[in-house]
């Protein structure tokens, strides 16, 4: 994002905040990194992978990913805007009203479906994000509470999906150390990813 990107050296990665930026620049650029930790941990791995789980959990990193397409969808769709479900989400065969329920199920989604689903989310997103904040900053009433009544900001949706990419980036951070070792807190500062075409990470 245009605003959200201003670092203060050269020699950070495109990803990392700013150390001293506007609070808008550190709700979205914290919600860059948190995205692109989530994506390098699932990144280059086939479908067989993708659906492998850690211990008695039934999480995947195929599940995460399709999961969290879905909550960018849900953020920066009915609760930014009001706007329903779209493409895939909408009219999907056999599952009747929100799809929150069955995001986890990957059966039949092959590794590049489920890059290509988070992907085209995460750009869905940023495009949403980057036109509310230019219109009127993170303090803006989002449709979110308006049915009760209540003044939801567009600051309390950054900071809720925050929370959840926070949640998801650890369990993808133990799932992916028992499928191939990789650790770590952040990407490598050249990363790119291999799979998909990943709107972060560039």
């Amino acid at each position: 994002m245009d605003d959200s990107s201003a670092q203060t050296g050269n020699s950070q990665p495109p990803w990392e905040p700013p150390l001293a930026g506007s609070e808008t620049q550190h709700l979205a650029a914290s919600l860059t990194r948190l995205r692109t930790t989530f994506r390098w941990k699932a990144d280059g791995l086939d479908t067989a992978d993708l659906s492998r789980s850690v211990g008695s959990s039934t999480l995947t990193l195929g599940g995460l990913l399709k999961h969290l397409a879905c909550v960018e969808d849900e953020k920066f769709g009915i609760s930014l805007s009001g706007a329903g479900y779209g493409p895939p989400w909408a009219g999907m065969p056999d599952y009747p009203g929100p799809p929150g329920a069955y995001t986890f199920d990957i059966d039949g989604w092959a590794a590049e479906d489920l890059y290509r689903l988070w992907d085209e989310a995460v750009r869905r997103s940023e495009e949403r994000l980057r036109t509310a904040l230019a219109a009127d900053g993170p303090g803006q009433r989002i449709a979110m509470g308006a049915d009760e009544g209540l003044e939801v900001s567009l600051r309390r949706l950054l900071f809720d999906l925050l929370e959840e990419y926070g949640r998801h980036t650890g369990h993808a951070d133990l799932i992916r150390e028992s499928i191939d070792g990789r650790v770590g807190e952040d990407p490598p500062e050249d990363w790119h990813a291999v799979s998909g075409s990943s709107p972060v990470g560039r």
